[in-house]
C-alpha cells in the first residue's frame, strides 16, 4: 500500500501483495531462489528422472540451511519438503517411519531443551563463577571443550548444547542489556544494535567472537565424547544393539579410534586459542568481565531465601538429570519432563504461560527435523547412497574400514547420523550373516561406522543435530553465526579430528 497526493491509501496489487506475504522479509534474491528450485524440481524428475533429482534436492535443502540468517530453514525446507512428496520422491509414510525411527530424539527436544530453560537460572549462575574466575581463554576453551565431552559421554549432545546455548544467551543478554543506551527496558529488544553506546560496540564485537569460539569448542566437544560409548549418540545405541555389545563392550572396541580422535581434539581447542588461528582467540573485554561480575555480586547480595532454594532444587534437579541419563533409566525426552513437572512444581511457576515460554526454543527445531526426516525419506526411498554402499563392500581389509570411516563421514555430513548408520550396519550384518566376513573384521566395521557416523559429520552444522540445534537457535544471530561461519570454524577440527580417525582405523584398529 502507498499514500497518494490527496491522503488516500492506494492498495497494493495482489502480485505485490504475494511478492511481499511470501517468505517474509527474507531477501528477494533468497525468494526468487526458493523459486526457481519449486518450478526445476518437476522438471529435473520428468527429463533426468528421480535420482538426479533427488541429489538436487538434497543440495537445495542444504541452501535453506546455509541462508538460516536470511530465513529459518522450517519455510522453504517445507515448501521443497512438501513437493517431494507431491511428484512422488518420497511418500507421507516414508516420512512417518524415519519419524518413528526418531521419535526419541523428537521427545528429547520437547522436553529436555525446556527442562534446561526452567534451569536456566542455576546454569547462568554457576557458568558466572566459572567464566569470571578463569581468566585464561586457553583454559577456558580447554575447559568448554572437556566439559562437552565428558557429559555428551554420558548424557546427549542435544542436552549439553542446549545447556551451553542456556549460558552463553544468558551473558549476551547481560552484557548486551548494560550496552544499551535505551534504558526503559519495557521496549528492549536483544536483537536491536542500534541502541548499544558506541563506546561498547567494539566490546559487543568482540564478546561475540568470544562467545562463538566457546560454543564451537563446546559443540565439537559434544562429538568427541559422544563417539567413545554406548549411550552418547543415538547412532551408537543402534549400533550396540545390532552387535550385542553393553557399555563397557562399546568403549573397548571402540576405544583403539575414540581416544585418539578425542585427545586429537582436545589439543586443537589448545592449540588454536594459543596460535588465534582460522578466526579464534577473541578474549573477553575487560568491561565484559566487569559487567559480569558486578551482575553476579548485585544477585547475590539481592537473593532472599527463596532465591536460594531455587537455586537448590535446580541443582538437586540437575544431579538428578545427570545420574537419570547416566543410568538410562528412562528416554532421554521422558526424563526431561520429568525435569520440568519437579522445576515447575517446587519452584512455584504454575502458570500456562509461564510453562509455555520453555517451549518456544526447542519447537520450530523440532518441526524443522520433521523436514529434515522427510528428506532423510527421499534419500532412502530413491536409494541415493546405494552406489558408494556397494563400492564400500566390495573393497576387503583395512581399505574397506577405511572406506567405511570416510564414506559414513561425508554421507552423515549431508544425511542423518542414525539413517547412514542403519544403512551401513543393516548391510554389513548381512553380509557378516552370510559368512563372508570373519567376526573380527565384522567387530571392526562396527567401529569405522560408529566413529565415520560422528567425527567428519562435524564438517557441517546438518552433520550433526547439535550443530542444527546450535546454528537454529536464538544465540546464533545474536553471536553472528551463520552456517559458513560453523563450516569454517569447524574445518580445523575437522581436518585434524578425521585424520586422526583415519590413521588409527589404519594402523590401531
Amino acid at each position: 500500500m502507498k499514500q497518494t497526493g490527496n491522503g488516500q491509501v492506494k492498495q497494493m496489487g495482489i502480485g505485490r501483495a504475494f511478492s511481499a506475504n511470501f517468505l517474509g522479509h527474507a531477501p528477494s534474491w533468497y525468494k526468487t531462489t526458493i523459486l526457481a528450485f519449486l518450478v526445476l524440481n518437476p522438471i529435473l524428475m520428468f527429463t533426468a528422472g528421480k535420482y538426479i533429482t533427488g541429489w538436487v534436492l538434497i543440495v537445495e535443502f542444504i541452501f535453506t540451511l546455509a541462508m538460516a540468517l536470511k530465513c529459518y530453514p522450517l519455510p522453504a525446507g517445507g515448501l521443497l519438503a512438501i513437493e517431494a512428496v507431491v511428484i512422488g520422491l518420497t511418500n507421507p509414510h516414508s516420512i512417518y517411519h524415519e519419524v518413528e525411527l526418531n521419535l526419541p530424539v523428537i521427545l528429547l527436544l520437547m522436553f529436555m531443551v525446556a527442562g534446561i530453560y526452567f534451569m536456566k537460572e542455576g546454569l547462568v549462575y554457576l557458568f558466572t563463577k566459572i567464566l569470571t574466575k578463569v581468566r585464561s581463554k586457553v583454559a577456558l576453551a580447554f575447559l568448554f571443550s572437556i566439559m562437552g565431552a565428558v557429559l555428551s559421554a554420558f548424557l546427549d549432545a542435544l542436552t549439553v548444547t542446549a545447556v551451553i546455548i542456556a549460558v552463553a544467551y544468558g551473558f549476551y543478554n547481560i552484557f548486551h542489556k548494560f550496552a544499551s543506551s535505551e534504558k526503559v527496558y519495557d521496549t528492549y529488544d536483544i536483537n536491536h544494535d542500534h541502541i548499544i553506546d558506541d563506546i561498547y560496540q567494539e566490546d559487543l564485537n568482540q564478546f561475540r567472537g568470544f562467545l562463538r569460539n566457546l560454543m564451537m569448542h563446546g559443540a565439537v566437544g559434544t562429538a568427541l565424547g559422544g563417539a567413545t560409548t554406548l549411550v552418547g549418540e543415538p547412532q551408537n545405541l543402534l549400533i550396540g544393539s545390532i552387535m550385542k555389545w553393553d557399555f563397557v563392550d562399546f568403549f573397548l572396541n571402540s576405544a583403539p579410534v575414540s581416544i585418539p580422535v578425542l585427545i586429537a581434539g582436545l589439543l586443537t581447542a589448545i592449540t588454536l586459542e594459543v596460535t588465534k588461528f582460522w578466526g579464534y582467540g577473541y578474549q573477553l573485554p575487560a568491561s565484559v568481565r566487569k559487567v559480569m561480575e558486578d551482575d553476579a555480586k548485585a544477585k547475590d547480595a539481592a537473593m532472599d531465601t527463596r532465591g536460594r532454594v531455587r537455586l537448590i532444587i535446580m541443582a538437586v534437579c540437575g544431579v538428578l538429570l545427570i545420574f537419570s541419563l547416566a543410568l538410562h533409566l528412562a528416554e532421554v525426552g521422558i526424563i526431561g519432563l520429568m525435569i520440568i513437572i519437579l522445576l515447575t512444581s517446587f519452584n512455584g511457576v504454575i502458570e500456562e504461560g509461564r510453562i509455555g515460554h520453555a517451549f518456544e526454543e526447542a519447537m520450530p527445531f523440532t518441526a524443522l527435523l520433521i523436514v529434515f526426516f522427510s528428506i532423510v525419506a527421499v534419500i532412502h526411498d530413491q536409494h541415493l547412497f546405494t552406489p558408494i554402499i556397494q563400492w564400500v563392500l566390495h573393497l576387503e581389509g583395512q581399505n574397506q574400514l577405511v572406506a567405511f570411516f570416510a564414506a559414513n563421514g561425508v554421507l552423515s555430513a549431508i544425511s542423518d547420523n542414525v539413517f547412514v548408520a542403519t544403512v551401513y550396519m543393516t548391510e554389513a550384518q548381512k553380509a557378516f550373516e552370510a559368512g563372508g566376513i570373519a567376526l573380527d573384521h565384522y567387530n571392526k566395521m562396527a567401529v569405522s561406522i560408529n566413529m565415520g557416523t560422528n567425527i567428519p559429520s562435524v564438517a557441517t552444522p546438518n552433520g550433526q543435530a547439535a550443530f542444527l540445534f546450535l546454528l537454529t537457535s536464538a544465540l546464533a544471530p545474536l553471536i553472528r553465526l551463520s552456517y559458513m561461519e560453523m563450516v569454517k570454524l569447524a574445518l580445523p577440527y575437522t581436518v585434524v579430528m578425521s585424520i586422526t580417525g583415519v590413521l588409527a582405523t589404519m594402523y590401531l584398529l
